[in-house]
């Protein structure tokens, strides 16, 4: 893969795949919040690569199958190995019914999307992304949404319970046989990362959310307990779904939906801080256009805000964590 400027890698924890600090979420080219054409989604993916990043993660659920069907094609243009790709379990595609919830995908494909953690539902989604990916290996494989956030509060038991004899049952299985390099969960709660860290034997964990310049639950035992556990950590919608970059606009977005007022207020609090330090709250930067969909100026404006915070806060976080751009 040739890029105009190699980002940093690390080992991600026990897989032994090296993985740029910085991934590429790929939730927006599955037309999140947002149509976008072919060419301008795939362009994003490339110009990603170019700049050094090659992390991409992805999901069945991101427009339906159309996300992964656009990294499939990105895929095609460079060389495989150079990439590590990741995507998720938890949902197969039916091809005979229209989506009843478009969960903010205003585009994609017109595939319904059917909640399934149990073994055969996660095989089947294996199989499915595989096609649409192109390709016949994925080295990252996440049991997508078993949050609360998700499936409410009177249902999460029996999604956890599922997901344990199903899901991580078989990703276990395909880990064992080398189909997959690397097995986790990928979810927007740090307490249900504990709940799986404790419950099974992972190798990586994304937290969307749960680890930003807003908020931090996840250090209180989730971080530790990954630290302790040698699970690699990745953090997910740093910019807490946009209101991070965008700052307490009119508009702006906080866990996928339209931001709360307390949490307008607390952005606004954050951004006069940091400009009474003059350090930059968000990207002052015009739109990314379809050439540059990972400027480096988005990665450095977070960079110098987190290293600001307190040496102690920073220090306990696990060294394995890296950043990942995009909605979980």
């Amino acid at each position: 893969m040739a890029s105009q400027s190699q980002l940093p890698r690390r080992t991600l924890g026990r897989t032994g795949l090296q993985a740029s600090v910085l991934g590429f979420g790929t939730a927006p080219l599955g037309d999140l919040f947002l149509k976008l054409d072919d060419q301008t989604a795939i362009a994003a993916a490339e110009r990603a690569f170019e700049l050094g990043v090659n992390l991409l993660d992805t999901s069945p659920l991101y427009g339906y199958g159309l996300s992964e069907h656009r990294c499939g094609t990105a895929l095609r243009r460079v060389a495989r190995e150079d990439v590590v790709l990741c995507t998720k379990v938890g949902r197969w595609m039916d091809a005979f019914h229209s989506p009843d919830n478009r969960s903010g995908f205003v585009g994609g494909q017109p595939h319904k999307a059917v909640v399934d953690y149990s073994y055969d539902g996660t095989m089947r989604s294996v199989e499915q992304s595989l096609l649409r990916l192109g390709t016949d290996r994925i080295d990252l494989l996440l049991i997508h949404d078993v949050d609360v956030w998700t499936h409410g509060a009177a249902a999460i038991e029996d999604r956890f319970r599922e997901a344990m004899t199903g899901a991580y049952v078989a990703l276990d299985k395909l880990r064992s046989e080398g189909v997959v390099a690397g097995i986790g969960i990928g979810v927007n709660e740090a307490d249900m990362c504990v709940r799986f860290a404790k419950a099974g034997t992972f190798d990586v964990m994304l937290l969307a959310g749960r680890y930003s310049l807003l908020e931090q639950p996840a250090l209180k035992e989730f971080l530790p307990l990954a630290l302790e556990q040698g699970i690699a950590v990745l953090l997910g919608g740093v910019f807490n779904s946009g209101i991070l970059a965008t700052g307490a606009v009119k508009g702006a977005k906080y866990n996928y939906q339209d931001a709360p007022p307390q949490v307008m207020a607390r952005v606004a609090e954050i951004q006069r801080v940091c400009e009474a330090h003059r350090v930059a709250s968000r990207c002052r930067r015009p739109p990314c256009t379809s050439r540059s969909a990972i400027p480096p100026w988005r990665a450095w404006c977070w960079g110098r805000i987190v290293r600001r915070r307190s040496s102690a806060t920073w220090q306990r976080s696990p060294p394995r964590c890296r950043a990942r751009s995009g909605p979980i």
